[in-house]
Protein backbone atom coordinates (compact mmCIF):
# COMPACT_ATOMS: atom_id res chain seq x y z
CA UNK A 1 0.00 0.00 0.00
CA UNK A 2 2.95 2.47 0.79
CA UNK A 3 4.34 0.85 -2.11
CA UNK A 4 1.73 2.79 -4.40
CA UNK A 5 1.32 6.06 -2.25
CA UNK A 6 5.18 6.59 -3.13
CA UNK A 7 5.38 5.02 -6.25
CA UNK A 8 2.45 6.71 -8.35
CA UNK A 9 3.59 10.59 -7.34
CA UNK A 10 6.72 9.28 -8.78
CA UNK A 11 5.31 8.07 -12.07
CA UNK A 12 3.06 10.96 -12.35
CA UNK A 13 5.79 13.98 -11.48
CA UNK A 14 7.17 14.05 -14.84
CA UNK A 15 3.84 14.07 -17.31
CA UNK A 16 2.09 16.33 -14.75
CA UNK A 17 5.45 18.86 -15.56
CA UNK A 18 5.80 17.80 -19.57
CA UNK A 19 1.76 18.90 -19.56
CA UNK A 20 2.49 22.02 -17.75
CA UNK A 21 5.15 22.98 -20.41
CA UNK A 22 3.32 21.70 -23.45
CA UNK A 23 -0.28 24.00 -22.36
CA UNK A 24 2.17 26.55 -21.65
CA UNK A 25 4.13 26.69 -24.91
CA UNK A 26 2.51 24.64 -26.86
CA UNK A 27 4.04 26.40 -30.17
CA UNK A 28 7.22 25.10 -29.53
CA UNK A 29 5.98 21.64 -28.77
CA UNK A 30 4.09 21.62 -32.00
CA UNK A 31 7.38 21.95 -34.33
CA UNK A 32 8.15 18.18 -32.91
CA UNK A 33 4.68 16.93 -33.53
CA UNK A 34 4.85 18.40 -37.30
CA UNK A 35 7.37 15.93 -38.71
CA UNK A 36 5.08 12.97 -37.00
CA UNK A 37 1.69 14.73 -38.16
CA UNK A 38 3.15 15.20 -42.06
CA UNK A 39 4.08 10.85 -41.51
CA UNK A 40 1.02 10.05 -40.38
CA UNK A 41 -1.18 11.67 -43.50
CA UNK A 42 -4.65 11.47 -43.83
CA UNK A 43 -3.89 8.55 -41.79
CA UNK A 44 -5.37 10.06 -38.63
CA UNK A 45 -9.27 9.30 -37.99
CA UNK A 46 -11.51 12.48 -38.61
CA UNK A 47 -12.12 13.53 -35.05
CA UNK A 48 -8.78 14.49 -34.47
CA UNK A 49 -7.45 17.78 -35.13
CA UNK A 50 -4.49 18.31 -37.25
CA UNK A 51 -3.51 21.45 -36.24
CA UNK A 52 -0.08 20.79 -34.37
CA UNK A 53 -0.55 23.43 -31.33
CA UNK A 54 -3.93 21.67 -31.21
CA UNK A 55 -3.06 18.23 -30.48
CA UNK A 56 -0.07 19.19 -28.25
CA UNK A 57 -2.85 20.91 -25.92
CA UNK A 58 -4.91 17.95 -25.89
CA UNK A 59 -1.95 16.16 -25.00
CA UNK A 60 -0.93 18.32 -22.46
CA UNK A 61 -4.18 18.99 -21.15
CA UNK A 62 -4.23 14.34 -20.82
CA UNK A 63 -1.13 14.54 -19.12
CA UNK A 64 -1.91 17.11 -16.61
CA UNK A 65 -5.51 15.32 -16.14
CA UNK A 66 -4.38 11.75 -15.84
CA UNK A 67 -0.83 12.56 -13.94
CA UNK A 68 -2.50 14.32 -11.30
CA UNK A 69 -5.50 11.35 -11.31
CA UNK A 70 -2.53 8.82 -10.75
CA UNK A 71 -0.36 10.87 -8.59
CA UNK A 72 -3.51 10.76 -6.03
CA UNK A 73 -4.51 7.27 -6.52
CA UNK A 74 -7.96 8.06 -8.16
CA UNK A 75 -8.61 6.06 -11.30
CA UNK A 76 -4.77 4.81 -10.63
CA UNK A 77 -5.44 2.28 -13.82
CA UNK A 78 -7.31 4.53 -16.37
CA UNK A 79 -4.34 7.15 -15.61
CA UNK A 80 -1.60 5.10 -16.33
CA UNK A 81 -3.92 3.81 -19.62
CA UNK A 82 -4.42 7.12 -20.84
CA UNK A 83 -0.91 8.29 -19.60
CA UNK A 84 0.50 5.63 -21.98
CA UNK A 85 -1.40 6.54 -25.10
CA UNK A 86 0.07 9.81 -25.05
CA UNK A 87 3.92 8.91 -24.16
CA UNK A 88 3.96 6.73 -27.38
CA UNK A 89 3.61 9.45 -30.34
CA UNK A 90 5.71 12.10 -27.73
CA UNK A 91 8.28 9.31 -27.63
CA UNK A 92 8.26 9.62 -31.48
CA UNK A 93 7.91 12.78 -32.07
CA UNK A 94 10.68 14.03 -29.97
CA UNK A 95 13.36 11.47 -29.70
CA UNK A 96 13.73 10.47 -33.14
CA UNK A 97 17.49 9.00 -32.79
CA UNK A 98 17.13 6.93 -35.85
CA UNK A 99 16.60 10.27 -37.87
CA UNK A 100 20.25 11.70 -36.58
CA UNK A 101 23.66 12.08 -38.64
CA UNK A 102 25.62 13.27 -35.75
CA UNK A 103 26.94 10.61 -33.04
CA UNK A 104 26.76 12.59 -29.96
CA UNK A 105 23.14 13.79 -30.36
CA UNK A 106 21.91 10.49 -31.72
CA UNK A 107 23.21 8.64 -28.69
CA UNK A 108 21.59 11.86 -26.30
CA UNK A 109 17.83 11.13 -28.47
CA UNK A 110 18.37 6.83 -27.87
CA UNK A 111 18.81 7.89 -23.77
CA UNK A 112 15.72 10.04 -23.86
CA UNK A 113 13.41 7.51 -25.80
CA UNK A 114 14.65 4.72 -23.92
CA UNK A 115 13.90 6.45 -21.05
CA UNK A 116 10.35 7.12 -22.21
CA UNK A 117 10.52 3.06 -22.68
CA UNK A 118 11.40 2.76 -18.92
CA UNK A 119 8.49 5.26 -17.87
CA UNK A 120 5.54 3.28 -20.44
CA UNK A 121 6.72 0.21 -18.75
CA UNK A 122 6.09 1.27 -15.53
CA UNK A 123 2.39 2.78 -16.62
CA UNK A 124 1.99 -0.88 -17.97
CA UNK A 125 2.47 -2.02 -15.05
CA UNK A 126 0.47 0.58 -13.19
CA UNK A 127 -2.46 -0.11 -15.62
CA UNK A 128 -2.33 -3.58 -14.79
CA UNK A 129 -1.98 -2.91 -10.82
CA UNK A 130 -5.40 -4.24 -9.15
CA UNK A 131 -4.39 -3.96 -5.40
CA UNK A 132 -4.29 -7.37 -5.15
CA UNK A 133 -8.08 -7.32 -6.19
CA UNK A 134 -9.27 -9.92 -8.71
CA UNK A 135 -8.76 -8.67 -12.58
CA UNK A 136 -11.79 -7.53 -14.56
CA UNK A 137 -11.03 -10.73 -16.76
CA UNK A 138 -10.50 -13.49 -13.71
CA UNK A 139 -14.36 -11.76 -12.40
CA UNK A 140 -15.48 -12.19 -15.85
CA UNK A 141 -14.52 -15.54 -15.68
CA UNK A 142 -15.52 -16.38 -12.15
CA UNK A 143 -19.41 -14.90 -13.23
CA UNK A 144 -19.79 -17.12 -16.05
CA UNK A 145 -18.46 -20.01 -13.90
CA UNK A 146 -21.15 -18.88 -11.25
CA UNK A 147 -23.85 -18.43 -13.79
CA UNK A 148 -23.69 -22.06 -15.43
CA UNK A 149 -23.76 -23.46 -11.76
CA UNK A 150 -27.11 -21.38 -11.25
CA UNK A 151 -28.83 -22.94 -14.54
CA UNK A 152 -27.52 -26.12 -13.28
CA UNK A 153 -28.87 -26.35 -10.27
CA UNK A 154 -32.00 -24.21 -11.54
CA UNK A 155 -32.53 -27.55 -14.51
CA UNK A 156 -32.26 -29.74 -12.19
CA UNK A 157 -34.96 -28.46 -9.52
CA UNK A 158 -37.26 -27.59 -12.69
CA UNK A 159 -36.37 -31.35 -13.75
CA UNK A 160 -37.20 -32.48 -10.23
CA UNK A 161 -40.28 -30.38 -9.75
CA UNK A 162 -42.30 -31.50 -13.09
CA UNK A 163 -41.15 -35.45 -12.02
CA UNK A 164 -42.93 -34.79 -8.96
CA UNK A 165 -45.47 -32.62 -10.39
CA UNK A 166 -49.37 -34.57 -10.27
CA UNK A 167 -50.78 -36.00 -13.76
CA UNK A 168 -52.47 -33.28 -15.26
CA UNK A 169 -49.82 -30.77 -14.42
CA UNK A 170 -46.61 -33.12 -15.17
CA UNK A 171 -48.33 -33.38 -19.06
CA UNK A 172 -48.89 -29.64 -19.15
CA UNK A 173 -45.54 -28.63 -17.89
CA UNK A 174 -43.68 -31.45 -20.27
CA UNK A 175 -45.54 -30.26 -22.80
CA UNK A 176 -44.04 -26.62 -22.76
CA UNK A 177 -40.40 -28.02 -21.82
CA UNK A 178 -38.49 -29.77 -24.56
CA UNK A 179 -37.42 -32.81 -25.11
Amino acid sequence: MILRRLARPMLAAIFISGGINALRAPEAHAEAAKPLLAKAGGKLPAQVPTDPVTLVRIDGAVKVAAGVALALGKVPRLAALLLSASVVPTTVAAHPFWEEKDPAERKQQLVHFLKNVGLLGGLLLASADTHGKPSVAWRAKRATHDLGDWISDTSGTVGSAVANAPGKAKKAVAGVLPG
